[in-house]
């Protein structure tokens, strides 16, 4: 049954980080050296990231799969002998990573640049703004930086891990929807402005809820109902309602119209 939630429910999202910004969340999260990368515990982590993706349906580029050959090949040259008398024309040439790091160091650069550029837009964007009018202005403060998609994988999969250790008699409905989960975001939302990410699993004493749910919210941040944001490196995600309470959404219009929701039912 969870196997088949996963697989008739299709996501695509308009912007998906790639592989690298992966490599770099997990070298972060586990306060690795990126010029010494213990290639087997990333290799594993990033497959176990990629198995995640999977479950989900999410579209995956090819590039996700290249680097995941890529790290495979790397781990195994790392289990090889070095030679003892490296080869003087390539200095780098005796550790299997020194690609991967350079391109690694050279893409985390230009992130730090263009967070600068971005962090610059939103100070210009404060000094010299029209006064919108009320809908305008709840769209204009949900409209800054939301959480990559690495980031609510990361977060799904500690909510997994802690699910299947507390899992016990299992009373979920089989027929759970995502459309069911959509609605029932939609209502918490319209009492209580922001959820924490964790808050939005409560109840879920499945893998297979906690997945649909998941699904769920991924269709409400492509339908832009939803903010999703976080203050603090690995700090707590929060969703924050993208529309004005009282106001009537309709999900099934949104999911209609913008084309790429595929089916609500798992």
């Amino acid at each position: 049954m969870e196997e088949q939630t996963a697989l008739a429910y299709e996501v695509r999202l308009d912007a998906f980080t790639g592989p690298l910004d992966l490599l770099l969340h997990l070298i972060r999260k586990h306060e690795i050296d990126i010029y010494d990368i213990p290639i087997a515990l990333i290799t594993q982590q990033y497959l176990e990231s990629l198995q995640t993706m999977k479950a989900l349906n999410l579209s995956l580029a090819g590039e996700f799969l290249v680097m995941a050959a890529t790290l495979i090949h790397i781990k195994s040259r790392m289990l090889l002998p070095r030679e003892e008398v490296p080869d003087p024309g390539e200095p780098e040439g005796n550790d299997p990573r020194s690609e991967l790091v350079r391109r690694l160091v050279e893409y985390q650069r230009f992130k730090e640049v263009a967070g600068r550029l971005s962090d610059q837009e939103k100070l210009w964007r404060q000094m010299f703004q029209r006064d919108p009018g009320p809908v305008q202005l709840v769209r204009e403060v949900f409209a800054d930086d939301a959480v990559t998609i690495v980031d609510l994988l990361d977060a799904l999969q500690d909510v997994l891990t802690r699910t299947e250790a507390d899992a016990g008699f299992d009373v979920t409905p089989d027929t759970i929807t995502v459309q069911d989960r959509i609605n029932g975001m939609i209502e918490r939302l319209e009492e209580t402005p922001t959820l924490t990410f964790t808050a939005l699993f409560d109840g879920a004493t499945s893998r297979m809820m906690v997945i649909v749910t998941f699904l769920a919210l991924l269709e409400l941040v492509r339908m832009k109902l939803v903010r999703v944001a976080q203050r603090d490196v690995f700090g707590t995600i929060r969703i924050t309602r993208a529309f004005l309470a009282g106001q009537e959404t309709s999900p099934e219009n949104h999911m209609t119209n913008g084309g790429s929701g595929g089916n609500t039912s798992p």
